[in-house]
């Protein structure tokens, strides 16, 4: 296929899928006023759920305008020779292959997080603000934002490095060495992540001694789980919205609970969540996730393997000097269909695993409190009680509260 049959089709993917999204996204927008389902009319009062529609259309408003100005910000690039433009800018800096890739992608990734902070700005002291959710400080956002910056930096610019270097000197093998460094770097990720990467975020404290680590230490032990870590972040520094999750497995396996979390429920409910995420770990979602995105990871980079060198790649983004980077960019804009079809089978596993987890919870504990809980953090969060089934199907990871609560009951 030439450049142009290329560059055609890379427009076509993504206005398709803008088109699709966009479909989605107005079909779930239609159920905002549909009446709650008979299972959830506990959940919010009359004002609160007026709250909730009002929060949800707010949300849908401002993420039609985000996506239609990244669909209009790519294609502008695109048409109007954006990526001719930088690479010519890093070529006139250096002709070395990796510093250049580094420097190409360094600014393709800080001009896009530039465009987007206005939008993440409204977004987070506009709406958030307006509904009761945010407790981040202009502070904290900042800071964020340049902590993200160096850890893309270092980890993103590391590997990218690592993988020129491997494509100069193993050819088309470097997708098996590749492979192998990514699967490395996600197991470490996957033990060490809240030891190494949530403090330079938030602050992690061990829960205190007390009747609620008592009933979660009693649980533990009544499962057969073996229970170190438990530990509260602060999560209200950010957000009112609350949430738990595990990590880690093995001697490194840690149960993280959101201060907010513990406000918002009681004691009971929190052993029900525990329940739940211990469920996870006992069902061997972890291993299994870890392994299946091992897998995908494998998988895409023996596809890029096939195409890397084709100069094809390249001259179909508007480059006129074929290159790793720029061949990378294109082969991610042609790839993200597959990439959605995966999303779609892992969205559908991940809903499959969340029920599995909550029959572990009422098998081991009590189905119950596991429903006041769900119940509450949905009040709480003003989550969407009726959304789209389409919606649910493309976007979930989470079968949808109605559908936990019918099968905690079954």
């Amino acid at each position: 296929m030439d450049k142009d049959s290329l560059f055609y089709l890379i427009i076509g993917i993504l206005v398709v899928q803008y088109l699709v999204d966009t479909f989605i996204d107005y079909l779930n927008a239609q159920r905002f006023k549909y009446e709650v389902p008979g299972e959830l009319e506990d959940v919010f009062e009359k004002e609160e759920y007026l709250k909730s529609q009002a929060y949800k259309q707010s949300n849908y408003k401002f993420g039609q305008l985000n996506s239609g100005f990244s669909l209009l910000l790519t294609l502008g690039f695109l048409f109007l020779g954006g990526f001719e433009w930088l690479d010519s800018l890093v070529r006139s800096v250096t002709d070395a292959p990796i510093p250049m890739a580094l420097l190409f992608f360094g600014f393709l990734v800080l001009g896009s997080s530039i465009f987007s902070i206005p939008f993440s700005y409204y977004k987070t002291f506009v709406i958030e603000e307006k509904y009761g959710f945010n407790k981040t400080s202009k502070t904290t956002f900042l800071l964020d934002l340049i902590k993200g910056w160096v850890l893309m930096a270092i980890l993103g610019g590391g590997l990218l490095a690592l993988i020129i270097w491997l494509l100069r000197f193993m050819g088309p093998d470097f997708w098996w060495y590749t492979w192998a460094i990514f699967g490395v770097l996600m197991l470490f990720v996957n033990l060490f992540y809240s030891k190494l990467i949530v403090p330079l975020f938030n602050k992690q404290t061990p829960l205190d001694n007390g009747t609620l680590k008592q009933a979660i230490e009693s649980y533990a032990k009544k499962v057969g789980f073996e229970l170190e870590n438990v530990f509260v972040i602060d999560g209200s520094k950010r957000s009112t919205k609350a949430n738990a999750y595990f990590s880690g497995f093995g001697k490194q396996k840690r149960i993280t609970l959101f201060d907010t979390l513990i406000q918002d429920l009681d004691e009971e409910e929190i052993v029900a969540v525990l329940a739940h995420e211990v469920g996870h770990y006992k069902r061997r979602h972890i291993i299994f996730n870890l392994m299946t995105s091992l897998l995908l990871t494998g998988f895409t980079l023996f596809v890029l393997s096939l195409f890397v060198n084709n100069p094809q790649l390249s001259l179909a983004i508007g480059v006129r000097q074929p290159s790793f980077h720029a061949a990378l960019v294109g082969f991610v804009l042609l790839y993200s269909p597959v990439s959605a079809l995966t999303g779609l089978a892992m969205n559908y596993l991940s809903r499959r695993f969340e029920f599995q987890a909550d029959d572990y919870a009422k098998e081991t504990f009590a189905a119950r409190p596991l429903i006041s809980s769900l119940k509450k953090l949905s009040k709480n969060s003003l989550s969407n009680l009726t959304p789209h089934p389409a919606y649910v199907f493309m976007h979930y990871s989470h079968p949808t509260l109605v559908e936990r609560i019918q099968n905690l009951k079954a």
